[in-house]
This record gives C-alpha cells, sequence and structure tokens, in this order.
C-alpha cells in the first residue's frame, strides 16, 4: 500500500474548543473526555482527545495496565502527569512534554497535577485495556 492509499477512509474533520464537550464514559472513570472527531472522521483507524484528569489521583489511578494498540502518543496540555513503563524509571511530564508508549507495554499513571491535561492519540480508535 502506498503513502497516499488508506485502508480506510477519511474524511475533513475540525474540532473547537467547548468546555461543555468535556464527558464521561471514557476509558477511565476518573476523567473526562474532549473526543476530537477523528475516529468518525478515519472510520475507526485512531482516535484522539483531551483529557481532563480529576483529582484527587487515587489508588484505581495508579493500576498497572496495558493497552492493545499499534500506536499512542500522549502530550501534555496543562499541569504535569508522572508515569510509570515497565522497566523504565518513573518520569515526570510536564507542559509540552510528549512521550509514545509502545504497544502492549505495561505501565501506569502514579499523580497528576489537579489542572492537568493531555492530548493522546490512539491507533485503532478501538481497543482492549488489561489491568495488572
Amino acid at each position: 500500500m502506498s503513502a497516499t492509499q488508506t485502508a480506510r477512509p477519511q474524511r475533513f474533520a475540525f474540532s473547537h474548543s467547548k468546555e461543555q464537550d468535556f464527558a464521561g464514559g471514557g476509558l477511565r472513570s476518573y476523567a473526562r473526555y474532549r473526543d476530537l472527531g477523528i475516529a468518525a472522521a478515519t472510520d475507526g483507524l485512531a482516535v484522539a482527545h483531551v483529557i481532563r484528569f480529576l483529582p484527587p489521583c487515587t489508588d484505581e489511578v495508579r493500576q498497572w495496565h496495558t493497552h492493545d494498540i499499534q500506536f499512542q502518543m500522549v502530550y501534555v496540555l496543562k499541569g504535569w502527569i508522572r508515569t510509570e513503563m515497565d522497566g523504565h524509571p518513573a518520569e515526570t511530564m510536564r507542559v509540552g512534554s510528549a512521550w509514545l508508549q509502545p504497544p502492549k507495554i505495561r505501565h501506569r499513571v502514579l499523580d497528576y497535577s489537579d489542572d492537568c491535561e493531555v492530548l493522546e492519540v490512539v491507533l485503532p480508535a478501538e481497543f482492549e485495556t488489561k489491568m495488572g
């Protein structure tokens, strides 16, 4: 497949920030999500959303887990977040920090600021998460 061909149809999409767009019901019960419309525009090829973490960081948040994904990138928009990837030391990520999580790497969130927001891009849009 060439770079100009895609396995799934894509269409133009845009998203403007509105406070009321942050909603629950996402992967994490301790966060609110603002869907950026990428999953619909790519027919499920990818998902992109802004995640707003709800304080305080609890033991529910600190659980080790993995995602069955092909690609996952996170970029810190506000505040800070401390994460740990299996086999790597914990890292505090601040505004402007980004990280790539390799597929199925065991990881966890250790803590975050009360105003923490991140941009997350994942392929594919639908994926499984396994705890432990």
